[in-house]
């Protein structure tokens, strides 16, 4: 059976010295260690340990052959979006990590994919990088969830969505920037209390806000990691919108009508809460992801989905492929793999 992973990460091996550059501090660097291995610094700081993995495709193709993934759309880590520093050189920013991620995909381009990053501070810079991007071969473009205190109600957000529908971009939407950091110091609990809050709240901010009925049907829009909080807590939001007027006072809809106006990916790491995600959003709106190839991603991509027996063939290969083939315009009948997945992914 086909997979299509939809959620991966990046990061070129080396960049320019941002810092020398623009000036200022906390730029994102890269320090190889050797044997493979590197730490993603910010400024003076230890960020997080990387490996090849992130930029070496002979590696990423291994691991996919290892698994059996046929395609995987990858897109940076979101420390990378520069929505913080003055619009000009966000541009020049986003460039450089568009440009190395098309050079990374040019090593099998049937098989590996890209979704762009945008200087989403600024609506004309990012409507004019993502119309460049997807002519140069990208395929979707990655948002982070909000800009500052921006929300993605936000008017000018609001207007780049609509210009993505109108260019027929794909709109990956990654948490990052977490809430509440300073109560969280410890045991990466940003990453697994903030993560999914911030998710939940940006679905929601589209949804009670009422900007999905100031945006086409035809956008093409997916939430990370399972939609976050949102699916277990639909039953609340609807609760809400029955019983308070101010919940419902600019949502003309029932929330959890809202559900067929975007898709999630199934990085959700339980048989449990897949079942309950794929009740709650639809068989046709969630697709593999695992977040490769980072420690918190899933270790053996697709094992979720395929090994689920609860699954019925038809459904598995929705998650598996069928879903992103349709989101993302993909060629169906492209990039087999070298050696076949049907007898690994069977099990």
């Amino acid at each position: 059976m086909k997979m299509v992973d939809i959620h991966s990460h990046f990061l070129p091996r080396t960049w320019p010295d941002l810092a020398a550059r623009f000036g200022g501090a906390d730029w994102p660097s890269m320090k190889h260690l050797g044997d493979g291995n590197a730490m993603l610094m910010v400024g003076d700081r230890e960020f997080r340990p990387v490996t090849s993995a992130c930029w070496d495709a002979a590696v990423r193709l291994q691991a996919m052959d290892r698994d059996g993934v046929d395609v995987q759309i990858m897109c940076v880590t979101p420390l990378l979006f520069a929505y913080h520093r003055p619009a000009a050189q966000a541009l020049e920013c986003v460039r450089i990590f568009n440009d190395a991620a098309r050079e990374l995909c040019a090593h099998a381009p049937r098989r590996l994919k890209s979704l762009c990053q945008v200087p989403l501070q600024d609506t004309d810079l990012a409507c004019r990088e993502v119309s460049r991007a997807m002519a140069d071969g990208h395929i979707g473009v990655q948002i982070g969830n909000h800009v500052g205190l921006r929300e993605l109600n936000d008017a000018g957000i609001i207007t780049f969505l609509q210009h993505c529908a109108a260019v027929g971009a794909a709109v990956f939407v990654h948490p990052w920037d977490m809430m509440a950091q300073e109560r969280m110091p410890k045991y990466q609990l940003p990453w697994l209390v903030s993560m999914p809050a911030e998710t939940q709240l940006s679905i929601l901010w589209l949804i009670l806000s009422g900007a999905f009925e100031r945006l086409p049907r035809s956008l093409k829009l997916c939430f990370a990691h399972g939609g976050g909080s949102f699916p277990y807590l639909l039953g609340r939001v609807d609760n809400a919108w029955r019983h308070r007027d101010i919940v419902r006072e600019d949502c003309p809809q029932l929330p959890s009508s809202y559900v067929e106006r975007f898709y999630v990916d199934a990085a959700v790491f339980s048989a449990d809460a897949l079942a309950f995600l794929v009740k709650t959003m639809g068989e046709d709106r969630v697709m593999l992801g695992s977040d490769y190839p980072f420690p918190l991603g899933e270790q053996q991509v697709g094992k979720l989905i395929g090994s689920d027996a609860s699954l019925s063939p038809r459904v598995r290969a929705k998650l598996l492929h069928a879903n992103a083939t349709a989101f993302f315009g993909l060629d169906a009948g492209a990039a087999p793999m070298a050696h076949g997945v049907g007898a690994r992914r069977s099990a």
